[in-house]
Protein backbone atom coordinates (compact mmCIF):
# COMPACT_ATOMS: atom_id res chain seq x y z
CA UNK A 1 0.00 0.00 0.00
CA UNK A 2 1.13 3.54 -1.08
CA UNK A 3 0.68 5.81 2.31
CA UNK A 4 2.24 9.26 2.95
CA UNK A 5 2.83 9.61 6.44
CA UNK A 6 2.74 12.74 8.63
CA UNK A 7 3.82 11.44 12.16
CA UNK A 8 8.05 11.62 12.24
CA UNK A 9 7.88 7.59 13.08
CA UNK A 10 5.70 6.62 10.40
CA UNK A 11 7.54 8.54 7.74
CA UNK A 12 10.94 6.45 8.85
CA UNK A 13 9.43 3.44 9.32
CA UNK A 14 8.22 3.75 5.33
CA UNK A 15 11.31 5.82 4.52
CA UNK A 16 13.44 2.76 5.84
CA UNK A 17 11.32 -0.57 4.98
CA UNK A 18 10.34 -1.71 8.39
CA UNK A 19 6.22 -1.67 7.05
CA UNK A 20 4.69 -5.06 6.11
CA UNK A 21 1.01 -4.45 7.53
CA UNK A 22 -0.80 -2.20 9.57
CA UNK A 23 -4.13 -2.32 10.98
CA UNK A 24 -5.04 1.28 10.25
CA UNK A 25 -2.36 3.91 8.88
CA UNK A 26 -4.20 7.34 9.19
CA UNK A 27 -5.37 6.41 12.51
CA UNK A 28 -2.06 5.52 14.22
CA UNK A 29 -0.33 8.61 12.30
CA UNK A 30 -2.72 10.53 14.04
CA UNK A 31 -2.36 9.39 17.32
CA UNK A 32 1.59 9.80 16.83
CA UNK A 33 0.80 13.63 15.75
CA UNK A 34 -1.59 13.90 19.02
CA UNK A 35 1.28 13.10 21.55
CA UNK A 36 3.48 10.35 22.84
CA UNK A 37 2.58 6.93 21.81
CA UNK A 38 3.45 4.23 24.00
CA UNK A 39 3.78 1.17 21.80
CA UNK A 40 5.17 -2.40 22.85
CA UNK A 41 7.18 -5.44 21.16
CA UNK A 42 7.06 -8.92 22.89
CA UNK A 43 10.01 -11.07 23.60
CA UNK A 44 9.83 -14.77 25.11
CA UNK A 45 12.85 -15.40 26.83
CA UNK A 46 13.50 -18.98 25.37
CA UNK A 47 17.25 -18.23 25.33
CA UNK A 48 19.65 -16.23 27.29
CA UNK A 49 19.98 -13.98 24.39
CA UNK A 50 18.24 -12.13 21.52
CA UNK A 51 19.57 -12.82 17.26
CA UNK A 52 20.14 -10.52 15.11
CA UNK A 53 16.75 -11.44 13.66
CA UNK A 54 15.27 -9.94 16.64
CA UNK A 55 17.05 -6.80 15.79
CA UNK A 56 15.22 -5.21 13.06
CA UNK A 57 12.49 -4.82 15.93
CA UNK A 58 14.68 -3.70 18.23
CA UNK A 59 15.89 -0.82 15.58
CA UNK A 60 12.10 -0.34 15.24
CA UNK A 61 11.50 0.36 18.82
CA UNK A 62 14.89 2.51 19.12
CA UNK A 63 13.02 4.55 16.04
CA UNK A 64 10.46 5.08 18.18
CA UNK A 65 11.58 6.42 20.91
CA UNK A 66 13.78 8.91 18.67
CA UNK A 67 10.67 9.86 17.41
CA UNK A 68 8.95 10.49 20.59
CA UNK A 69 7.25 7.45 20.95
CA UNK A 70 7.38 5.09 24.23
CA UNK A 71 8.60 1.97 23.94
CA UNK A 72 7.56 -0.88 26.31
CA UNK A 73 9.49 -4.23 26.02
CA UNK A 74 7.36 -7.07 27.06
CA UNK A 75 9.50 -10.08 29.01
CA UNK A 76 7.41 -13.08 28.32
CA UNK A 77 7.92 -14.52 31.49
CA UNK A 78 4.32 -16.09 31.63
CA UNK A 79 4.16 -16.81 27.90
CA UNK A 80 7.74 -18.54 27.61
CA UNK A 81 5.97 -21.05 29.86
CA UNK A 82 3.30 -22.11 27.10
CA UNK A 83 4.99 -21.08 23.77
CA UNK A 84 4.19 -19.65 21.10
CA UNK A 85 3.48 -22.25 18.15
CA UNK A 86 3.40 -19.81 15.07
CA UNK A 87 5.20 -21.67 12.43
CA UNK A 88 6.98 -24.27 14.28
CA UNK A 89 6.75 -27.73 13.34
CA UNK A 90 6.89 -28.85 17.12
CA UNK A 91 6.21 -28.00 20.97
CA UNK A 92 8.68 -26.17 22.38
CA UNK A 93 10.68 -27.13 25.36
CA UNK A 94 9.08 -26.17 28.90
CA UNK A 95 11.44 -24.32 30.26
CA UNK A 96 11.48 -24.04 34.41
CA UNK A 97 10.78 -20.94 36.16
CA UNK A 98 14.60 -20.05 37.25
CA UNK A 99 15.90 -20.89 33.60
CA UNK A 100 13.53 -18.03 32.30
CA UNK A 101 14.39 -16.11 34.70
CA UNK A 102 18.19 -16.27 33.68
CA UNK A 103 17.34 -15.88 29.87
CA UNK A 104 15.31 -12.70 31.00
CA UNK A 105 18.17 -11.04 32.67
CA UNK A 106 20.86 -11.59 29.42
CA UNK A 107 17.26 -10.08 27.37
CA UNK A 108 17.64 -7.01 29.68
CA UNK A 109 21.19 -6.61 28.78
CA UNK A 110 20.63 -6.09 24.95
CA UNK A 111 17.87 -3.38 25.21
CA UNK A 112 19.62 -1.32 27.54
CA UNK A 113 22.07 -0.32 24.82
CA UNK A 114 19.57 0.59 22.40
CA UNK A 115 17.11 2.44 24.48
CA UNK A 116 16.95 4.60 27.24
CA UNK A 117 14.69 3.41 30.30
CA UNK A 118 15.02 6.97 32.18
CA UNK A 119 11.95 8.83 33.71
CA UNK A 120 11.72 10.45 30.48
CA UNK A 121 7.71 11.18 29.32
CA UNK A 122 8.80 8.69 26.50
CA UNK A 123 11.28 7.04 28.96
CA UNK A 124 11.36 3.29 27.80
CA UNK A 125 9.60 0.73 30.45
CA UNK A 126 10.41 -2.99 30.50
CA UNK A 127 7.48 -5.33 31.93
CA UNK A 128 7.27 -9.18 32.67
CA UNK A 129 3.64 -10.82 31.63
CA UNK A 130 3.97 -13.18 34.43
CA UNK A 131 2.59 -10.12 36.45
CA UNK A 132 -0.54 -10.58 34.99
CA UNK A 133 -0.77 -14.06 33.54
CA UNK A 134 1.30 -16.21 36.84
CA UNK A 135 -1.98 -15.14 39.02
CA UNK A 136 -5.10 -15.70 36.79
CA UNK A 137 -8.12 -18.00 38.04
CA UNK A 138 -8.40 -20.40 35.47
CA UNK A 139 -11.91 -20.22 35.31
CA UNK A 140 -12.72 -16.40 35.70
CA UNK A 141 -10.06 -16.55 32.61
CA UNK A 142 -12.18 -18.48 30.66
CA UNK A 143 -15.75 -16.69 31.57
CA UNK A 144 -14.25 -13.58 30.71
CA UNK A 145 -11.96 -13.62 28.09
CA UNK A 146 -12.08 -17.05 26.51
CA UNK A 147 -15.65 -16.31 25.50
CA UNK A 148 -14.40 -14.04 23.28
CA UNK A 149 -12.53 -16.40 20.95
CA UNK A 150 -13.98 -18.29 18.24
CA UNK A 151 -12.26 -21.43 17.53
CA UNK A 152 -13.45 -21.90 14.01
CA UNK A 153 -11.78 -18.35 13.56
CA UNK A 154 -8.12 -19.41 15.76
CA UNK A 155 -8.06 -22.55 13.45
CA UNK A 156 -7.78 -20.32 10.52
CA UNK A 157 -5.08 -18.37 11.92
CA UNK A 158 -2.29 -19.19 9.06
CA UNK A 159 0.25 -20.44 12.16
CA UNK A 160 -2.20 -22.72 12.98
CA UNK A 161 -3.65 -24.31 10.26
CA UNK A 162 -0.52 -24.59 8.65
CA UNK A 163 1.17 -26.76 11.51
CA UNK A 164 -2.38 -28.83 11.47
CA UNK A 165 -1.93 -29.64 7.21
CA UNK A 166 1.08 -30.86 8.08
CA UNK A 167 -1.03 -33.22 10.54
CA UNK A 168 1.50 -32.38 13.43
CA UNK A 169 0.72 -32.36 16.97
CA UNK A 170 -0.54 -28.75 18.38
CA UNK A 171 -1.71 -29.07 21.73
CA UNK A 172 -4.33 -27.41 23.92
CA UNK A 173 -1.15 -26.06 25.71
CA UNK A 174 0.70 -23.84 22.49
CA UNK A 175 -3.56 -23.23 21.02
CA UNK A 176 -3.94 -21.17 24.23
CA UNK A 177 -0.92 -18.78 23.11
CA UNK A 178 -2.86 -16.69 20.95
CA UNK A 179 -5.29 -16.01 23.99
CA UNK A 180 -2.67 -15.23 26.14
CA UNK A 181 -1.03 -12.57 23.95
CA UNK A 182 -4.04 -10.56 22.89
CA UNK A 183 -4.63 -10.41 26.92
CA UNK A 184 -1.34 -9.07 27.43
CA UNK A 185 -2.19 -6.40 24.44
CA UNK A 186 -5.38 -5.74 26.88
CA UNK A 187 -3.42 -5.35 30.10
CA UNK A 188 -0.90 -2.98 28.71
CA UNK A 189 -3.22 -0.81 27.61
CA UNK A 190 -5.45 -1.12 30.50
CA UNK A 191 -2.53 -0.38 32.60
CA UNK A 192 -0.09 1.83 30.99
CA UNK A 193 -2.48 3.51 27.75
CA UNK A 194 -0.70 1.23 25.50
CA UNK A 195 -1.64 2.00 21.69
CA UNK A 196 -0.01 0.00 19.46
CA UNK A 197 1.50 -3.80 19.51
CA UNK A 198 4.23 -4.13 16.43
CA UNK A 199 5.83 -7.52 15.86
CA UNK A 200 7.15 -9.48 13.23
CA UNK A 201 4.53 -10.45 10.17
CA UNK A 202 4.40 -13.98 11.83
CA UNK A 203 2.93 -12.22 14.51
CA UNK A 204 0.02 -10.27 12.34
CA UNK A 205 -2.91 -13.25 13.44
CA UNK A 206 -2.26 -12.71 17.38
CA UNK A 207 -2.02 -8.88 17.28
CA UNK A 208 -5.50 -8.93 15.60
CA UNK A 209 -6.69 -11.47 18.10
CA UNK A 210 -4.97 -8.36 20.71
CA UNK A 211 -7.31 -5.39 18.98
CA UNK A 212 -10.25 -7.15 18.70
CA UNK A 213 -10.69 -8.47 22.62
CA UNK A 214 -9.77 -4.99 23.62
CA UNK A 215 -12.66 -3.34 21.47
CA UNK A 216 -14.73 -6.32 22.78
CA UNK A 217 -14.02 -6.14 26.62
CA UNK A 218 -13.26 -2.18 27.18
CA UNK A 219 -14.44 -0.42 23.86
CA UNK A 220 -10.76 1.09 22.86
CA UNK A 221 -9.27 1.58 20.18
CA UNK A 222 -5.54 0.18 19.79
CA UNK A 223 -3.30 -0.06 16.56
CA UNK A 224 -0.74 -3.53 15.15
CA UNK A 225 1.89 -2.69 12.81
CA UNK A 226 4.00 -5.34 11.87
CA UNK A 227 7.82 -5.21 9.96
CA UNK A 228 8.19 -7.64 7.15
CA UNK A 229 10.30 -11.41 6.96
CA UNK A 230 14.05 -9.82 6.30
CA UNK A 231 15.65 -12.19 4.10
CA UNK A 232 18.97 -11.81 2.49
CA UNK A 233 19.11 -11.57 -1.45
CA UNK A 234 19.87 -15.10 -1.82
CA UNK A 235 16.36 -15.75 0.26
CA UNK A 236 17.96 -17.12 3.10
CA UNK A 237 16.41 -15.87 6.74
CA UNK A 238 18.19 -13.15 8.53
CA UNK A 239 19.82 -14.35 11.60
CA UNK A 240 22.30 -17.37 10.78
CA UNK A 241 25.68 -17.82 10.08
CA UNK A 242 27.67 -20.55 8.90
CA UNK A 243 28.53 -21.09 12.31
CA UNK A 244 25.27 -21.14 14.06
CA UNK A 245 22.99 -18.40 15.50
CA UNK A 246 24.84 -14.46 15.32
CA UNK A 247 23.80 -14.03 19.07
CA UNK A 248 23.48 -10.52 20.90
CA UNK A 249 24.82 -11.05 23.89
CA UNK A 250 28.81 -10.56 24.13
CA UNK A 251 29.03 -13.99 26.25
CA UNK A 252 27.81 -15.52 23.49
CA UNK A 253 29.53 -13.91 19.91
CA UNK A 254 32.12 -11.82 20.53
CA UNK A 255 31.97 -8.65 19.48
CA UNK A 256 34.45 -9.44 16.59
CA UNK A 257 32.13 -12.05 15.25
CA UNK A 258 29.44 -9.88 15.07
CA UNK A 259 31.61 -7.22 13.50
CA UNK A 260 32.77 -9.67 10.89
CA UNK A 261 29.38 -10.94 10.16
CA UNK A 262 28.43 -7.52 9.02
CA UNK A 263 31.68 -7.80 7.05
CA UNK A 264 30.32 -10.91 5.09
CA UNK A 265 27.42 -8.93 4.02
CA UNK A 266 26.39 -9.82 0.20
CA UNK A 267 26.51 -6.89 -2.03
CA UNK A 268 23.29 -6.97 -2.95
CA UNK A 269 21.86 -6.13 0.58
CA UNK A 270 24.26 -3.49 1.70
CA UNK A 271 22.30 -0.40 1.15
CA UNK A 272 19.24 -2.22 2.60
CA UNK A 273 20.79 -3.12 5.76
CA UNK A 274 22.48 0.03 6.02
CA UNK A 275 18.79 1.57 6.29
CA UNK A 276 17.21 -1.35 9.08
CA UNK A 277 20.46 -1.44 11.15
CA UNK A 278 22.13 1.60 11.47
CA UNK A 279 21.15 5.15 11.59
CA UNK A 280 23.01 6.97 8.98
CA UNK A 281 20.86 8.98 6.37
CA UNK A 282 18.63 7.21 3.77
CA UNK A 283 19.93 9.19 0.76
CA UNK A 284 23.16 7.78 2.25
CA UNK A 285 22.32 4.23 2.31
CA UNK A 286 21.27 4.07 -1.31
CA UNK A 287 24.36 5.94 -2.17
CA UNK A 288 26.61 3.66 -0.75
CA UNK A 289 24.48 0.44 -2.05
CA UNK A 290 24.80 1.45 -5.36
CA UNK A 291 28.67 1.67 -5.05
CA UNK A 292 30.44 -1.34 -7.22
CA UNK A 293 33.46 -3.66 -6.88
CA UNK A 294 36.02 -2.54 -4.04
CA UNK A 295 34.13 0.70 -3.27
CA UNK A 296 31.32 -1.71 -1.53
CA UNK A 297 33.63 -3.35 0.72
CA UNK A 298 34.67 0.42 2.30
CA UNK A 299 30.80 0.34 3.13
CA UNK A 300 30.47 -2.85 4.37
CA UNK A 301 33.07 -2.03 6.71
CA UNK A 302 31.18 1.12 7.97
CA UNK A 303 27.92 -1.27 8.18
CA UNK A 304 29.77 -3.68 10.63
CA UNK A 305 31.36 -0.43 12.51
CA UNK A 306 28.09 1.03 12.61
CA UNK A 307 26.09 -1.99 13.76
CA UNK A 308 28.96 -2.97 16.31
CA UNK A 309 28.32 0.24 17.79
CA UNK A 310 25.35 0.41 18.71
CA UNK A 311 25.62 -2.76 20.01
CA UNK A 312 28.81 -3.26 21.31
CA UNK A 313 30.31 0.62 21.72
CA UNK A 314 32.65 2.58 19.36
CA UNK A 315 35.77 1.32 21.08
CA UNK A 316 34.64 -2.16 20.70
CA UNK A 317 33.73 -1.64 16.64
CA UNK A 318 37.13 0.35 16.39
CA UNK A 319 38.93 -3.43 17.68
CA UNK A 320 37.12 -5.46 15.71
CA UNK A 321 38.24 -3.74 12.38
CA UNK A 322 41.81 -3.27 13.67
CA UNK A 323 41.88 -6.98 13.93
CA UNK A 324 40.49 -7.51 10.62
CA UNK A 325 42.72 -5.44 9.26
CA UNK A 326 45.75 -6.85 11.19
CA UNK A 327 44.65 -10.92 9.58
CA UNK A 328 43.54 -9.64 6.55
CA UNK A 329 46.14 -7.32 4.96
CA UNK A 330 49.30 -8.08 7.56
CA UNK A 331 48.81 -11.96 7.86
CA UNK A 332 48.92 -11.68 11.62
CA UNK A 333 46.73 -13.18 14.45
CA UNK A 334 44.80 -9.93 15.87
CA UNK A 335 44.56 -9.20 19.06
CA UNK A 336 40.77 -9.49 19.40
CA UNK A 337 39.84 -12.86 17.20
CA UNK A 338 37.59 -15.47 18.82
CA UNK A 339 39.90 -17.90 21.41
CA UNK A 340 39.80 -21.23 22.15
CA UNK A 341 41.75 -22.27 25.23
CA UNK A 342 42.90 -25.55 25.10
CA UNK A 343 44.54 -27.24 28.43
CA UNK A 344 47.90 -29.17 28.72
CA UNK A 345 45.67 -32.33 30.03
CA UNK A 346 43.97 -32.17 26.37
CA UNK A 347 47.17 -32.66 24.33
CA UNK A 348 49.27 -34.49 26.95
CA UNK A 349 48.57 -38.17 25.02
CA UNK A 350 47.53 -38.14 21.48
CA UNK A 351 46.34 -34.41 21.60
CA UNK A 352 43.61 -32.47 20.28
CA UNK A 353 41.84 -32.97 17.09
CA UNK A 354 42.02 -30.36 14.32
CA UNK A 355 38.10 -31.01 13.68
CA UNK A 356 37.25 -30.60 17.23
CA UNK A 357 38.85 -27.17 17.18
CA UNK A 358 37.18 -26.19 14.18
CA UNK A 359 33.99 -26.72 16.04
CA UNK A 360 35.20 -25.01 19.30
CA UNK A 361 36.03 -22.09 17.62
CA UNK A 362 32.39 -21.87 16.22
CA UNK A 363 34.47 -22.11 12.50
CA UNK A 364 31.80 -25.18 11.63
CA UNK A 365 28.77 -26.26 12.92
CA UNK A 366 29.40 -29.87 13.38
CA UNK A 367 31.97 -32.40 13.28
CA UNK A 368 30.64 -33.22 9.92
CA UNK A 369 30.93 -29.58 8.79
CA UNK A 370 33.94 -29.49 10.01
CA UNK A 371 35.29 -32.58 8.16
CA UNK A 372 33.26 -31.50 4.84
CA UNK A 373 35.26 -27.37 5.20
CA UNK A 374 38.47 -29.80 5.38
CA UNK A 375 37.61 -32.10 2.25
CA UNK A 376 36.74 -28.77 0.09
CA UNK A 377 39.79 -27.24 0.71
CA UNK A 378 38.36 -24.44 2.65
CA UNK A 379 40.22 -24.87 5.81
CA UNK A 380 43.44 -23.21 6.78
CA UNK A 381 45.68 -23.28 10.06
CA UNK A 382 48.14 -20.91 9.87
CA UNK A 383 47.13 -19.60 6.19
CA UNK A 384 48.57 -23.24 4.82
CA UNK A 385 45.46 -25.41 4.07
CA UNK A 386 44.54 -27.64 6.43
CA UNK A 387 44.42 -31.60 3.79
CA UNK A 388 44.14 -34.53 6.77
CA UNK A 389 41.01 -34.63 8.48
CA UNK A 390 42.64 -36.35 11.36
CA UNK A 391 44.82 -34.11 12.12
CA UNK A 392 45.64 -33.94 16.03
CA UNK A 393 47.62 -30.95 17.63
CA UNK A 394 50.45 -31.87 20.44
CA UNK A 395 51.84 -29.14 22.79
CA UNK A 396 55.02 -29.04 20.87
CA UNK A 397 52.31 -27.61 18.06
CA UNK A 398 50.49 -25.31 20.08
CA UNK A 399 53.98 -23.35 21.49
CA UNK A 400 52.32 -20.49 19.49
CA UNK A 401 49.21 -19.32 18.76
CA UNK A 402 47.35 -21.17 15.93
CA UNK A 403 45.19 -19.01 13.79
CA UNK A 404 42.57 -21.29 12.17
CA UNK A 405 40.51 -20.36 9.12
CA UNK A 406 37.36 -21.31 7.70
CA UNK A 407 37.21 -19.62 4.05
CA UNK A 408 38.78 -16.81 3.53
CA UNK A 409 36.61 -14.13 5.86
CA UNK A 410 36.45 -16.11 9.17
CA UNK A 411 39.10 -16.55 12.20
CA UNK A 412 40.14 -17.89 15.54
CA UNK A 413 43.01 -18.64 17.80
CA UNK A 414 44.07 -21.60 19.03
CA UNK A 415 46.14 -21.13 22.33
CA UNK A 416 47.62 -23.66 24.97
CA UNK A 417 46.69 -22.52 28.60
Amino acid sequence: MTYHPKSDFLRVMFERGFVADCTDYQALDEAFRKGVVPAYIGYDATAASLHVGHLMNIMVLRWLQKCGGKPITLMGGGTTKVGDPSFRSEERPLLTPERIEENIAGLKQVFARYLDYSDAPNGAIMLNNAEWLDGLNYLDFLRDIGRHFSVNRMLSFESVKSRLDREQSLSFLEFNYMILQAYDFLEIHRRYGCLLQMGGSDQWGNIVNGIDLTRRVIDAEIYGLTTPLLTTSDGRKMGKSASGAVWLNGAMLSPYEFWQFWRNTTDADVGKFLKIFTELPVDECDRLGALQGSEINQAKILLANLATGLLHGEEAAQAAEQTAREVFEKGGVGDDLPTVRVSAAEVADEGVGIVQLFVRAGLAGSGKDAKRLILEGGARMNDEIVTDAGMRLKAGDLADPVKLTAGRKRHALVVLD
